[in-house]
């Protein structure tokens, strides 16, 4: 009974003790990350660095990105895998055999057991597996079967009890029988080497070369040493601690410490001269505390198979963790060792503990509520705090100005005597007197949050607004008042913005980069080199933070933590980048805190806890990046895996590839990023991705170079990844309808020649008849331009003869008017006598018959047929009459025909008016009309 309440005390202490631990970082992974069963029970890592884990449901592959499972043959549980050059060897119920990697990225599982008919016993699984030059071992609980992969011929090592499990050390292999003690194999028999009684019922869980002696660990009891022949218990500091666990396995380092993994107790790291490091269960972040298997891979991170969950641990990592799992501290804003002491600021209060002890931090009395800043001036230790500004010693804080607010507290220059602080409402000044610090007095006249602060000179000070922007003021000379506040317009106001000083020189850091301040322009001027730290796209926050002691000057971005410092060789400062992404660090983004503590580490607040960073053990690798799978998704959507070992054809319908590819890297605080570009089509890199595939849909034919590099922390891969493939031109487009295509141009190009041909041999008939009948057409146009020109010549001609008619008409009445006036006055002498003759005369003339026939032969020259016209239709007519008719076709009136008949005009109507009877004409026809239209 005493005896387990030692335990149970001791057990209560060393969880007590795990409290105040600051632990490497601890990756889990749960059973619905990897896709498989809760229960793990070994692990193994390949020469490429993939990691596999023996599962309750088959094999698990991690290539740094994703896991693959590969379900147990059998489906029974997986219990063991150890991989041996490029074999992965497992073992499970009531089967053995090893996997083997194909040309499509994939495994391959072949059975020993079943190829070379082992006869297995009923119910064997197999729980461990060992290698030993080309042999490998595979135990279960009753047999050992040792297979030759030279002649690939198996070996049974019987026992007669149960055997726990197989040991190799240097080039022995040693198991332990239950009951009967620890054998070892020579030359492939087995022989009973140590039969100590602690060892027939104490399970042993391995054996170790320990400094040259052979080193016994067992589950319940503890290590012994055997040396010599004899058997002695390994006397040492955590023996005590050691005896009271439950250990189901351990390994050693290659360092030569120790990782034990327990039962109920999580898992213990033993230093080399047995002495606990730290221990670490679920309440410190495992998944589980019961240790199934344990590995350190290539890296040396351990990688835990546990009872639910697979977990590895960065042991090796320069960052070690402290977590506030239950919220005791809240977010850290601030943090200095002083004294020996170390004091978290929180927005919870002040917290200290001892910097060399695991003790928990324990809460200083008076400081509830936000703290601020805590800053060490000489040997006071100032703490800025909501309510106003704390001097603390020790575990006590003295609130010495009830000022609300205080941000920042600095040195005044060189004056001991003095500080300047920054609060909500503006600066304020402390003073020493007689030993004890307190309130001097406000700048008045400046009454804005003062954040940031700077001072340029002993009576001008900056003080930058993330929302208004930078002031420079200007005070007194006892900086009682304000003599003048002035905007500076050289920067401009940004969110996250601070001022601080390095090496004399005020900077100011927004989102544009660091600005210098020029005191003698009074302006700020823009820092190429140290704006490099933050580089384009990764600006989270201005907040910079001078490290006075060691002339450091650290910054945050997006996907760093960057510190500056003097070049050793030349004025130029050396920009040093530690990759933690914001999205892992947890930090307050304004309001982010660093502080040193010794040797090169640092501690950087978190809103849950802090990380201590040790910048000596910052060592970051490259590594090579592969393609794991290739993927070829046809239109028809059936997909096929691709032969990733050489350059591949495909048909011109599959053409949406897939490639995945990965980074083994196991660090938790570093993200693999990736870059790809597929020559040919997008010849470009891509932009950095976290993901671990990429996809290209309905590629054109042509030939392709796909190419994919990684980028861990700030590192690019030592290589890039490089496949080749090329797609099919469309059936359309094939070297056999290319040919198909010519042959068919020619043949067209021969029947075009020939319809053009012919078709031109008929364009040329039909144009020579065509021009055949225009020039018969020209001809009969020309001869009816000739008719025409007749026709007109005879027209003229008539015309000219009806001329001649007229003037002849006119001519004749002019005459016989003529005539008759003469007569007429010769009939009015007195002397009739002597006129009579002279009146015959003139009688005869005005009806001379020669007038009359050159009247109608003028007459047939201009109207032709008219008289046979008017004969035909009318025979009755007399010589008169038709005399009559043609003076009437002439269109002259009775008036001018009377002289013409030499009767009067009368007589002319008479004469007209017979003429319409003879001619059987109807009264209402005008007998001018009608004989005008014959």
């Amino acid at each position: 009974m005493k005896i387990k309440i030692i335990i149970l005390y001791i057990q209560l202490l060393f969880s007590t003790l795990l409290i105040a631990q600051e632990l490497p970082p601890i990756t889990t992974y749960q059973a619905q990350q990897y896709g498989a069963e809760n229960q793990n029970w070994s692990i193994s890592q390949s020469d490429d660095q993939f990691i596999y884990v023996a599962n309750n449901k088959g094999l698990l592959e991690f290539n740094g990105a994703e896991w693959q499972l590969y379900p147990t043959p059998n489906q029974s549980i997986m219990r063991s895998v150890n991989v041996i050059d490029d074999l992965i060897f497992t073992g499970c119920y009531m089967n053995f055999g090893y996997w083997k990697r194909n040309a499509f990225g994939s495994l391959d599982y072949t059975s020993i057991s079943d190829e070379l008919e082992v006869p297995l016993i009923e119910d064997e699984q197999f729980w461990n597996i060992l290698s030993m030059d080309h042999y490998v071992l595979f135990q279960s609980l009753n047999r050992i079967y040792i297979y030759d992969l030279n002649n690939r011929s198996y070996k049974i090592i019987d026992t007669q009890s149960t055997i726990t499990k197989v040991f190799r050390v240097e080039d022995t292999v040693y198991y332990q029988v239950f009951g009967e003690g620890i054998y070892k194999i020579e030359s492939g028999q087995s022989v009973l080497w140590i039969d100590n009684p602690i060892f027939l019922t104490n399970i042993i869980v391995n054996m170790f070369n320990y400094d040259g002696d052979l080193l016994i660990e067992t589950q319940e009891q503890g290590f012994y040493k055997w040396k010599d022949g004899q058997l002695f218990e390994w006397d040492i500091p955590a023996k005590k601690m050691i005896d009271s666990l439950s250990v189901y396995n351990s390994i050693m380092l290659e360092n030569g410490d120790f990782i034990l993994g327990t039962i109920s107790n999580g898992m213990v790291y033993l230093t080399h001269s047995g002495e606990i490091s730290y221990t670490i269960d679920q309440v410190d972040g495992l998944s589980n505390n019961t240790v199934l298997g344990l590995f350190e891979d290539s890296n040396n991170n351990i990688w835990l198979a546990l009872d639910n969950g697979i977990n590895y641990i960065n042991i090796k990592s320069a960052l070690s963790i402290y977590n506030d799992r239950n919220g005791d501290l809240g977010t850290v804003y601030t943090s200095t060792l002083f004294d020996g002491n170390l004091y978290l600021g929180t927005n919870q209060g002040l917290f200290y503990k001892a910097m060399a002890s695991n003790d928990r931090f324990k809460f200083i009395e008076g400081t509830k509520g936000q703290v601020w800043s805590l800053k060490g001036i000489g040997d006071t230790l100032f703490c800025g705090h909501n309510l106003g500004t704390f001097v603390v010693k020790g575990d006590q804080a003295q609130l010495i100005a009830s000022i609300p607010g205080t941000w920042d507290v600095q040195p005044f220059l060189d004056n001991e005597n003095l500080v300047i602080q920054g609060n909500y409402s503006g600066l304020h000044f402390l003073q020493l007197q007689n030993g004890q610090w307190s309130y001097k007095n406000k700048l008045e006249g400046f009454n804005i949050s003062s954040k940031h602060f700077a001072i340029v000179d002993a009576h001008t000070f900056l003080v930058s607004h993330e929302y208004k922007g930078v002031f420079a003021i200007s005070s007194n000379a006892d900086w009682t008042e304000v003599q003048s506040v002035v905007k500076d317009a050289s920067v401009e106001k940004g969110f996250g913005s601070s001022l601080t000083t390095y090496l004399d020189k005020v900077l100011y850091a927004y989102e544009k980069g660091v600005f210098v301040y020029d005191k003698q322009k009074k302006q700020f001027e823009k820092d190429s080199l140290l704006s490099s730290v933050f580089p384009v796209g990764e600006y989270t926050s201005g907040k910079l933070i001078s490290d006075v002691q060691h002339d450091r000057l650290w910054s945050f971005s997006d996907k760093n933590i960057s510190y500056v410092s003097p070049g050793k060789f030349s004025e130029k400062p050396v920009i040093t980048r530690i990759p933690l992404p914001k999205s892992l660090r947890k930090d307050m983004t304004g309001y982010e805190t660093i502080s040193f503590l010794s040797d090169g580490t640092y501690l950087f607040g978190t809103s849950s806890g802090y990380i201590i960073i040790d910048i000596n053990k910052i060592d970051l690798k490259s590594y090579d990046i592969a393609i794991n799978s290739i993927s070829n998704y046809a239109i028809n959507g059936e997909a096929f895996s691709v032969d990733i070992t050489k350059p591949s054809n495909f048909g011109n319908n599959e053409n949406n590839l897939q490639f995945t590819y990965s980074v083994a890297e196991f660090y938790k605080y570093l993200q693999a990023e990736y870059q790809y570009k597929l020559i040919g089509y997008y010849d470009e890199w891509s932009s950095w991705t976290s993901e671990p595939s990429v996809l290209f849909k309905n590629l054109p034919y042509g030939q392709y170079t796909f190419k994919v590099r990684s980028k861990v922390g700030n590192n690019l891969s030592d290589n890039e990844a490089v496949y080749q493939f090329e797609i099919a031109k469309p059936w359309y487009l094939s070297n056999l309808m290319v040919v198909i295509y010519l042959l068919t141009v020619i043949t067209l190009g021969v029947m075009i020649h020939y319809l053009y041909k012919r078709y031109y041999k008929k364009q040329k008939e039909a144009l020579m008849l065509k021009n055949k009948r225009d020039f018969e057409l020209k001809e009969l146009e020309i001869e009816q331009e000739l008719m025409q020109l007749k026709n007109e010549r005879l027209k003229q001609d008539i015309e000219n003869k009806n001329r001649e008619l007229a003037i002849s008409t006119m001519s004749l009445i002019k005459k016989n008017e003529f005539l008759n006036q003469i007569k007429e006055e010769l009939k009015s002498t007195d002397n009739q006598n002597s006129v009579k003759p002279v009146i015959k005369i003139i009688d005869k003339n005005i009806n001379t018959t020669d007038d009359w026939k050159f009247f109608q032969e003028a007459f047939n020259n201009a109207d032709k047929d008219f008289f046979k016209k008017v004969k035909s239709k009318h025979p009755k007519l007399t010589p008169d009459d038709l005399k009559l008719c043609a003076y009437l076709r002439l269109n002259l009136s009775s008036k001018e025909i009377a002289p013409l008949l030499n009767i009067s005009h009368r007589s002319v109507e008479v004469k007209r008016y017979r003429l319409r009877k003879k001619m059987d004409l109807p009264h209402e026809t005008s007998l001018t009309n009608y004989i005008l239209e014959l």
